[in-house]
């Protein structure tokens, strides 16, 4: 896998040429397009205002279980028409979902009152009903009022008081505010929730009808994209009255589909190498099982289009470090379990398929690795059986796994550096990156050497000798004068000040040991306090122990993988970004046509 490489090319023929042109590069779909209008460009526009319906309708219709067969043809479909369609459903839905929430909620508000039926104000002689939810503590208020008043109902702490008075009473009648029941008894609101419901029934159905067009509907949706970016296309070129140009990136395998259109067209075709000071966008070549580890490395940020291609170490490291944040064998074999589950789901298509490939590696990483440290469900083995052999580190042992942490970033740094250093080997400078190597090293050998023996004398000696090469080789200054060789030895010494950031870089490595004990040493708090239940309560201890079992593995278990996924990822994006992409580039995005092919 490597960066694809590109070509600028620039496009000119007659007006009258335009439109055909770039529906033609459009179908090729190969083509980065560079802005050549002076009009500001909003790309957010692209997608129209009928697009961007047919996604709200799309989203409305395709969550729902048990969609209808599907309708490929219909002569009468029209797209516009079933939006509106769609939409307003979605809307009346909304509003009846809502109407019948209100209602319930009023349901319950006055279940405690019970059957309110008004006799009307004639009757009652001009006298209201004003209600309160009283609380019990303040039962003495009742006997200090002045007006009528009556106990409906009562439960263990409230109290419902009816108070008969011509008018509102005041706001300090009684310590809580008053009650607004409306008017309408419980079985008039009952009667209006069923009708509410069957409505609401109804247009879940309706709802569900329309599920038959989900296949028309992304086909027209896709045409209108199409239609949309060729606009937004039309708008980047150079435009007269008679001529027209277009210019772009364009892949170097794609060059000849190019040349044989602007043949046929008698379009002037100019063909360029990127300049130097130019950033050309960055199209990552792979075959589609690897599309996952290409996902991964752009997530985070575009790899310059002279730099190189880290999917596929992301992929190899993102699994190492995961596996040894989640430690656990045990683990590892219910996430294959899951994944085997859902393998056929996964394989819908190519791009499913490459992450349920990278989810088989991450699964089978994660198992090797805990049966290395002999952690299962953070059980270990017993001894004598045909796992102890193969347990050959424990997690216990602090100071080898530390060491062996540290020495996996140190790796990982390293090979950050020296791929940097081989993209950019035509500069000065990569031979300073050498030199952060040997510093590195050095750094690391001092550490394990304990500071004795000829060891340490040869691993001062690299480091003193990286240092002198970052600060005699850094700066790629162009030397005019005399004064410049200074400014090169000043740039070298400033960079020295990286040397904390390194350090700290290689000790986030600690991580991986430190997670990864966590993990395992939470496993087996839940082991031990589910085997002291099981023990220490006769008869019921065994349903609780597994209880115990269940829910703490459960919990440990979705903490493992949210450690691995964030932090696994982290160390790559963080600091192995740091070292060896340090500069962020542009995605290649062709202008290309979007429908669905039946």
């Amino acid at each position: 896998m490597s960066v694809a490489p590109v070509r600028k090319v620039t496009l000119a023929g007659k007006h009258a040429q335009k439109k055909q042109t770039l529906a033609r590069l459009q179908e090729l779909g190969c083509m980065h397009l560079v802005r050549l209008s002076d009009k500001p460009a909003e790309p957010e526009k692209a997608v129209s205002r009928e697009a961007q319906d047919a996604y709200k309708a799309l989203r409305f219709l395709a969550p729902l279980e048990g969609e209808r067969r599907q309708l490929v043809r219909d002569r009468a479909f029209d797209v516009r028409s079933f939006v509106d369609h769609v939409l307003r459903l979605k809307q009346k839905m909304r509003e009846v979902g809502d109407r019948r929430d209100f209602l319930a909620d009023r349901i319950e508000t006055l279940r405690p009152w019970g059957e309110l039926i008004f006799p009307g104000a004639k009757a009652t002689g001009g006298y209201l009903f004003w209600f309160y939810e009283l609380p019990v503590k303040d039962r003495a208020a009742l006997d200090a009022l002045d007006l009528p008043w009556q106990i409906i109902s009562a439960e263990p702490k409230t109290l419902y008081v009816a108070v008969i008075a011509p008018d509102e009473p005041a706001d300090d009648l009684l310590p809580v505010p008053r009650s607004h029941l409306g008017s309408e008894p419980i079985s008039e609101l009952e009667h209006k929730l069923i009708e509410a419901e069957v409505e609401l029934e109804a247009l879940h159905a309706e709802r569900l009808g329309l599920t038959r067009y989900l296949t028309l509907l992304r086909s027209h949706m896709s045409e209108a994209e199409t239609r949309a970016e060729l606009d937004y296309a039309t708008a980047q070129t150079w435009n007269d009255d008679d001529l027209f140009v277009v210019q772009g990136w364009v892949p170097e395998d794609a060059l000849d589909a190019v040349s044989s259109h602007a043949e046929e067209q008698t379009l002037a075709m100019v063909v360029e190498e990127p300049a130097w000071d130019e950033t050309p966008p960055t199209l990552l070549i792979q075959p589609e099982e690897r599309a996952a580890g290409v996902d991964l490395a752009m997530f985070y940020q575009v790899p310059g289009y002279r730099d190189w291609d880290p999917s596929g170490l992301l992929v190899l490291s993102f699994s190492i470090f995961f596996a040894m944040i989640v430690a656990d064998a045990g683990y590892g074999l219910v996430i294959l379990a899951g994944l085997l589950a859902g393998w056929t789901r996964l394989g819908g298509t190519a791009r499913l398929k490459a992450w349920r490939r990278l989810g088989l590696i991450i699964a089978c990483t994660t198992v090797a690795y805990g049966v290395i440290v002999g952690s299962y469900f953070g059980a270990e083995p017993r001894d004598g059986s045909l796992l102890a052999p193969l347990a050959i580190l424990s997690l216990n042992d602090f100071g080898t796994m530390m060491r062996l942490s540290i020495l996996v970033g140190v790796a990982h740094l390293i090979f950050a550096i020296a791929m940097n250093a081989w993209v950019h080997r035509r500069q000065r400078s990569s031979i300073a990156k050498l030199g952060w190597i040997a510093a590195i090293l050095g750094g690391l050998f001092v550490w394990l050497s304990g500071q004795t023996g000829p060891l340490y004398g040869l691993a001062v000696l690299l480091l003193v000798a990286g240092v002198l090469v970052i600060i005699v080789f850094t700066s790629d200054r162009p030397v005019m004068r005399p004064l410049d060789w200074a400014w090169r030895l000043f740039d070298g010494i400033r960079a020295l000040g990286g040397a904390m950031g390194a350090f700290g870089d290689v000790l986030s490595y600690m991580r991986l040991f430190a997670l990864g004990l966590a993990s395992a040493s939470l496993a087996l708090t839940f082991n031990d306090l589910a085997r002291q239940v099981m023990d220490g309560v006769p008869g019921l201890g065994l349903l609780l122990g597994l209880l115990i079992l269940l829910v703490g593995h459960v919990l440990n278990f979705g903490l493992a993988m949210m450690s691995g996924v964030v932090h696994g990822l982290r160390l790559n994006y963080i600091e192995f970004f740091k070292w060896g992409l340090p500069e962020e580039g542009i995605a290649f995005r062709p202008l290309a046509r979007k429908e669905v092919q039946e």
